[in-house]
């Protein structure tokens, strides 16, 4: 076995194809198998594929072998010919049903101004189900801990799918992006990476903060989210919607964690819990004029041919976060859990602020 970064993740398959790729990864890597027909028939089962279960966890096992801390397995299969293959034809069929689905807005002019304001008035416009608000008023610690489950799929690993764009940028928009992302990474100081501050939430309500523990929990369109940020910075082609994908998601953040501190500190959780979106308050409404005017715009004006996918990646951060959202406050309005498998009782009843899990939030 290669070495591995792997945190004993406990989900299990959701159908033939996530079942066929859990057993292949727990072999040694060896002759080619064919999955592209298993693939293909997962794909015309599904009637929409961001909520197919099969689908979105196998797109999340086959782009957790790039991130590590996922599945237990030899690193040679990372570019297996045998896992590429279906990789390819599982994100195109979901690229086709997102560009289908997210509705587009009017492009502007490929100038940095232009695409600046555009995506701020987009992301302003943007009527999407408030969760903030409603986690900020009405959540309950039951709520809460569910809450922090949906967020761990991509929080424990934050930023990490946006970094992916660093080398496939140049010039303007590359330092944009890495000035965001050091800020993400905590400048150096790996107690401060938001990551490991996300973690420490997690713990606060008597959580495993242990990356892949939760998968089994959470639904189709949860894991769509990160799947679709893993797409946009895994191909160099999409190197435009995972620029733009960043600039609505650092344009619609700091408001929405000031209402979530709110709820923890309403249901009487204190700083160290709190740490997180505190931090998101401050450091976003700064990140937000970066990503739009010198990552998103410059980027734009500099590769004019990118606009479209620009103006694309931030409709789809809305969108799939919209539709992963509207499935929570279905859920918790309906007086049920968020949750594919709820949460065992009294994951959420340790004291505020205290620690019962251990391990990297990285």
């Amino acid at each position: 076995m290669g070495p591995s970064t792997f945190s004993d993740p406990t989900f299990s398959a959701r159908g033939p194809l996530s079942a066929r790729l859990l057993e292949l990864l727990r072999s040694a890597p060896g002759d080619d198998v064919d999955l592209l027909p298993l693939a293909d028939e997962t794909i015309d089962r599904a009637a929409r594929l961001v909520h197919d279960d099969d689908v979105q966890l196998a797109l999340f096992i086959l782009y957790g072998l790039h991130y590590g801390s996922v599945v237990d397995t030899d690193d040679a299969w990372e570019w297996h010919p045998s896992l590429i293959a279906p990789r390819r034809r599982l994100e195109s069929a979901f690229e086709a049903e997102l560009r289908d689905n997210v509705p587009m807005p009017e492009l502007p002019e490929s100038t940095s101004s232009a695409v600046a304001s555009a995506l701020f008035t987009l992301t302003g416009a943007d009527s999407g189900p408030s969760l903030s608000r409603y986690v900020a008023a009405k959540a309950t610690r039951e709520q809460l801990a569910e809450f922090l489950v949906h967020r761990s799929i991509y929080t424990l690993k934050e930023a990490d799918p946006h970094s992916w764009a660093i080398p496939r940028l140049s010039g303007r928009a590359k330092a944009a992006m890495v000035e965001i992302q050091s800020d993400e990474y905590g400048g150096g100081r790996p107690e401060r990476m938001h990551a490991a501050i996300f973690a420490g939430t997690m713990r606060g309500l008597g959580l495993d903060d242990r990356y892949g523990r939760y998968v089994d929990h959470v639904p189709a369109v949860t894991l769509a989210s990160l799947n679709m940020m893993s797409m946009f910075g895994l191909n160099r082609r999409l190197r435009g919607a995972i620029a733009g994908h960043l600039a609505a998601f650092e344009m619609t953040s700091s408001i929405p964690n000031g209402l979530y501190a709110r709820g923890f500190r309403r249901n009487g959780f204190g700083e160290d819990v709190t740490w997180y979106f505190d931090e998101h308050v401050e450091a976003d409404a700064v990140h937000e004029q970066i990503a739009g005017r010198d990552l998103a715009g410059s980027l734009a004006e500099d590769e004019p041919a990118l606009l479209a996918d620009i103006m694309f990646g931030a409709a789809a951060c809305l969108t799939v976060d919209g539709w992963a959202g509207q499935h929570i406050l279905d859920a918790w309005t309906a007086g049920e859990s968020a949750l594919r498998v709820p949460l065992e009782p009294g994951a959420e009843s340790s004291t505020p602020g205290g620690h019962v899990a251990s391990g990297s939030g990285s």
